[in-house]
Parts: structure tokens; sequence; C-alpha cells
């Protein structure tokens, strides 16, 4: 084996680079971007389906599209799942099969009777999230008087208020404005009889009971606020009313959507419906617009789906840095070209940011095409490593780009990706918050990015922000010498992106950090040379760092180990070996697996701290499959990994 690597070394490196370069230079767009798939799961389909028949906009020759789509993600045993080899989740069955039922498929095909039996076999619609709950309320098919109060006052408390809109997570925000427009007014558009879904009630099945003290007291609170929900006068109902309306429309944005995701998307359109505002309304017409360009991708064989999420600025930035530390010149026009279109894509108005950062010259990137509202911090400090590598920083964007990331440091010293200081556990606890994450905490990822790029630009140790970024990071090293992933799956991503960042500041490579994370690491690699994580790892201890082998989870263990300076040791040539072994002969790779983190499902967006109720299926998180990220990663770790042999070699000499 160590013979076959030191000759891939020798032979094979220079060309498997050139490959996955040359792939990137055909893939960029004519306006200099990179862009590819963010896949997600069927609900996405599966809600656009709902959404267009609650607005009166059922179009047939889309429907046909979407509703493939949905059928091609169900898997054997008739369910719907959150990620590539998940088992099969309750509340995405229950969509989906209502979405076909609402398409027009017949109950009896074979396909929607293991979907049912699926459902019934696991409680039925009781046990369903609160959100799947919402839809099926939205046409008559849940009572609304089950779920939990959401009081449109809400709107009214101040900015600083424990359970203020800006207490929750710049997503659920998004999403929650509009829902307490639709809990309170409570519309029902019905359905054919056909498409009615009474079969998957099952008779003594009921919701989840309350697990600890905590839930109790919120479910009191929750009785607490029916309570008031019944009272016949509420003198600050219709000014919060027309506060959350007016909220909506001040944040759509120029595609047509809300926030740059789908879920504050589809709830802003069906509350501005229920507000009187009719298709012809110019927030309604941009929205639906919106969704039927570029979000909606377009098979060859009529089979349409629905993106959760554009990521165009994302895939721009580590497809530019992959480049740029794989040897592209930075005069090369492949490299100029995706700069400018960077350059161009900064954002210079005020957003939700301000309510927690005062006096802070407007900068930054956002994830999407369209999103001025949310710039993020994990984008800019990814955009500005590579405009650094690209040389395309003049001193006034360093210093403007720069100064805004640093100014969204939380206290605790780490960086979450859209909020400062977004740590309160409220919003987490109250009975209608059992899907996804209501806050947005610092996590080692984003922060790990973010000092990468400090020290691009020069910045040191005794700098008081990377001192105390850097003391958040010691923090949250694991026992084992892992770091918890936010944004990516999982321990692998976590430490795949600290190991850079410490190397970046010039921590020894055989400090105590260091030397946990390699031993971590070698001890997970796989016989193949291979890493890989399961999902399933958010809530399997066991799982952190194991899985079946993939080029992206491949190019992050690399990306460590070269960082860790273990560059010339067999755990860091096996790598690079499975990455060669496996590239296409158009230098791209292959993976199916699913590497990208939406959220968890913990509610507070970390472990440390919350109550894990899932099992592998994550049915309170949502799971992502970036399609480009079994190429950039690649690339960007090869290219490291040559370049650190290469001063070796030198350094020998």
């Amino acid at each position: 084996m160590i013979g076959r690597e030191r000759d891939f070394e020798a032979a094979q490196l220079d060309l498997i680079v050139e490959r996955a370069q040359s792939w990137f230079f055909r893939e960029q767009f004519d306006d200099g971007y990179f862009w590819a798939e963010l896949e997600s799961n069927a609900t996405m389909d599966a809600e656009y389906l709902l959404l267009t028949h609650f607005l009166g906009a059922r179009d047939e020759s889309i429907w046909r599209g979407v509703a493939q789509d949905v059928r091609n993600y169900q898997r054997a045993d008739g369910s719907w799942a959150l990620y590539h080899g998940a088992p099969g989740d309750l509340s995405t069955t229950i969509e989906c099969y209502f979405a076909l039922k609402l398409a027009g498929d017949s109950p009896d095909a074979p396909h929607l009777r293991k979907a049912r039996e699926f459902v019934r076999e696991r409680g039925g619609i009781a046990r369903a999230r609160t959100f799947t709950r919402i839809w099926l309320a939205l046409f008559g098919e849940f009572p609304w008087s089950d779920l939990p109060a959401m009081p449109p006052e809400l709107m009214l408390l101040p900015d600083r208020a424990p359970l203020s809109i800006y207490r929750f997570s710049s997503w659920a925000r998004g999403t929650i404005v509009p829902l307490l427009i639709l809990m309170n007014e409570r519309p029902v558009r019905p359905v054919p009889r056909a498409a009615r879904v009474a079969e998957l009630w099952v008779e003594g099945a009921g919701p989840t009971p309350a697990r600890d003290p905590i839930d109790g007291a919120f479910l009191a609170l929750d009785r607490a606020l029916r309570i008031y929900d019944r009272f016949p006068v509420h003198p600050l109902r219709r000014r919060a009313l027309d506060t959350a309306e007016s909220w909506i429309l001040s944040h759509q944005e120029a595609d047509g959507s809300w926030g740059g995701i789908q879920p504050p998307w589809v709830y802003s359109l069906m509350a501005l419906s229920v507000r009187g505002h009719s298709l012809r309304h110019p927030a309604l017409q941009k929205g639906l617009e919106g969704m039927h360009g570029r979000w909606m991708i377009r098979r060859p064989d009529g089979t349409l789906r629905v993106q959760a999420c554009l990521s165009p600025v994302w895939d721009t930035g580590l497809g530019l840095l992959a480049l740029c530390e794989s040897g592209v010149p930075r005069n090369d026009a492949h490299v100029q070209r995706a700069a400018k279109w960077l350059l161009r894509e900064e954002i210079r108005v005020p957003g939700d940011w301000c309510v927690q950062v005062k006096g802070v010259e407007p900068s930054g990137w956002a994830f999407e095409f369209e999103n001025d509202l949310y710039p993020d911090v994990d984008d800019t400090a990814v955009v500005l490593l590579a405009l650094e590598r690209a040389g395309a920083v003049d001193p006034a964007l360093r210093k403007r780009a720069i100064r805004w990331m640093l100014a969204m440091q939380s206290a605790n010293g780490g960086f979450a990706a859209f909020d400062k200081d977004n740590t309160s556990r409220l919003p987490a606890l109250i009975p209608f918050a059992d899907f996804g994450e209501m806050i947005d905490p610092p996590s080692a990822d984003v922060t790990a990015h973010v000092l990468e790029a400090l020290a691009a630009f020069g910045y040191q140790k005794r700098n008081p922000a990377v001192r105390r970024a850097l003391a958040y990071l010691r923090d949250q090293q694991e026992l084992e010498g892992s770091w918890f992933g936010r944004w990516g799956v999982n321990h692998l991503y976590g430490t795949g992106a600290v190991l850079p960042a410490l190397a970046a500041l010039g921590e020894r490579p055989d400090g105590l950090a260091l030397r946990r994370a390699v031993r971590w690491l070698e001890e997970r690699q796989n016989r193949d040379g291979g890493f890989g994580e399961t999902c399933a790892s958010y809530v399997d201890r066991a799982a952190r760092g194991r899985g079946a082998s993939t080029p992206s989870q491949t190019a992050w263990g690399l990306l460590a180990l070269v960082a860790a300076g273990r560059s010339e040791t067999a755990a860091a040539a096996s790598a690079a070996l499975f990455l060669a072994e496996r590239q296409r002969s158009d230098g791209a790779w292959d993976e199916e697996e699913f590497t990208g983190c939406g959220f968890p499902g913990y509610g507070v967006g970390e472990e440390r701290g919350a109550r894990i109720r899932e099992g592998a299926e994550l049915s309170a998180g949502f799971l992502i499959r970036y399609h480009l990220y079994r190429n950039c990663f690649p690339l960007l770790a090869l290219g490291r990994y040559r370049s650190a042999l290469s001063v070796r070699a030198r350094g020998a000499a």
C-alpha cells in the first residue's frame, strides 16, 4: 500500500488536480459564478403542491413534474425519508401522501397503499410534527384548535423581550411571523373528497406526552394562551396583525423569496392571501414567479424539483478557493470572473442583524442570489478568504467587511451564522417548536472559518477577538478530540474546519489539541483510505466519524491532516489515493450521501445541553446534499496536500 501511495504522489497527483480544475472551468457560468443543486427532501415538492392548491394557483403541467419527483423519492417500505440512507419519517410521509392524493393518485395504488400502512403503523396523524399538522389544518384535515397557541401579539413585544421575534433565529423568525397570521385566522381551503386523509388517523393514538417538568410548564403556558384566545376582545390584535403583514411585505427579497429559504416563502404567500391579497398583488406575483424560476430544477424527462434554498455565493466562494489553493494563478480568467462576481454580491444595505449590532457599516455576503437582509458570517468568511487568495480585496473592502464580521462575534467568543448572541433557549421550549432549530448559537465550524480568514489578512493570536475565538474553540473540542459540525456532517466537518484555522494562526503541530484531533481522525479512517460519517451521528455518539467513505468527507479529513502537519503520513496519502482512484474521467466525483446540515433538530442548534428526542430518521432535522461539495472539497484538499508535499520536498532539499 505504501509503495502504491508513493507512486501515486509522484506520477498522478498533478493529473488529478488538473482534471478537477478543468471540470470547474467547464462548469463556470458566464457571469462568473459556480452553482449546483442544493438537494433536501420531498417535503419541498409536497408543500409546493399544497401551497399552490391553497392559493388557487395550480398549474397542471408543473404539478405533473413535481408530483413525479415526489414519487421518485419514495422508499421501498412506502415511506419518505429526510436524507439518503435514513429510516422513513412519519411526518414527511404524511405530507407526501397527502400531496400525491391531491395530485390525483389513487389511494388504492400500490405506492400509496404502502405509504398508508407505514403511517398507520407509527401512530398516524396524531404523532406528526407541528408543521405537518398545520399543513393539514389549512385544508380541514386537522383541527386548528388542537394546535399550539401562537398569539399574533408576539409581534408587539420589544426586541429584547424573552419571546420577541428577534429572540428566534433568522430562519425561524421569517417562518413564525406569517404563521402568526395563519394560526390566528385559521383558514380552511377544502380539498376534493378523494384527496382527504381521514384514513391516516389511528384510533387511540395521541401526541407524545410531556417528558419532563419544563415541557409541562410550557404546556401550561400554552393552555393559558388558549384561554386568552377565547376572550371576546383583543384590543391589540388588529395592530399586531397589521404589524405582521407589514413585516412580511418589507422582508420580501428581489427574487420573490423570504429569507432565501422555502419555509418563510410558502407561509408568507399564504399569510398574504389570508389577509385578502389576490394573486395579482405584486408580492404574490413575484413570489410565485420566483418559485418557478431558478428555484425549480427541470429534468429532461419532465420531472420538476423544488429546492429549499439556492447556494451560488457559497458555491462560488468554495469553488474559487479550491481553484486558487490548487495552483490556478490569480490572473487566470476563470479566477478573475469568479472574483468579480463575488465582489458585486457584497451586501451594502442594513438587515435584521442591525437589531443586535448597532453603528456598523453594512457589508458581508449572503448564501443566495438574493438575500440582502440576511448576510451571514460563514459565507462572508469563506468569500473573504477566497477573494484574498485571488488578490481581489482592496483596503476599503477589507476594512469594511472585516469590521462587520468582527461585530458579529458573540459574547462567548464564538461566531454564529446569522445572528449575534442568539442563545436564549426559551424559543426552543415552546410547544410550537418541535421541528428544526429555533435559535442560532455560535458554532465551531463558523468560528473556525472566521479565524482562517482573519489569519489570511494578518490577524494574529494576540488580537483580542482572535484570542476569544480561540478560547471558544478550545472549549468546544470534544474529549475524544473532534469538533461538532453544525453546518456539515458532522464531526468530520467540524474537525476539518478547525484544524486549518489553528494552523493558519500558527498553532504548533505537536500541540495537545492537534494531537488529540489527529488521533481521532486516524482511529476513524476507513480501510479504503477514505473518511465517512452518517447523518445519524447527530443523535448517535457511536456514529461520530464513522460511515461509508465519501469524497467530501474524505477531503475534510485530508484537510485536517495536512493542517496538522501530517501530509507525509500514510493516513494522508491513503486519503489522497482514495480521492484519486474515485475521480471520474471528466474530473468530477460521485456522491449520493448527504454531507450538509441545515439543522440537526436539537432546537438549540448544538448538541451540548440539547434534549435529543430523535432517532436516526432525524425527524426534527433538515439535512442537505450539496451537489458541488463532492468536487470543490476534494480539489481544495488535494491542492493543499500537493502544496504541503512540495514545501516539504523543498525543505528537505
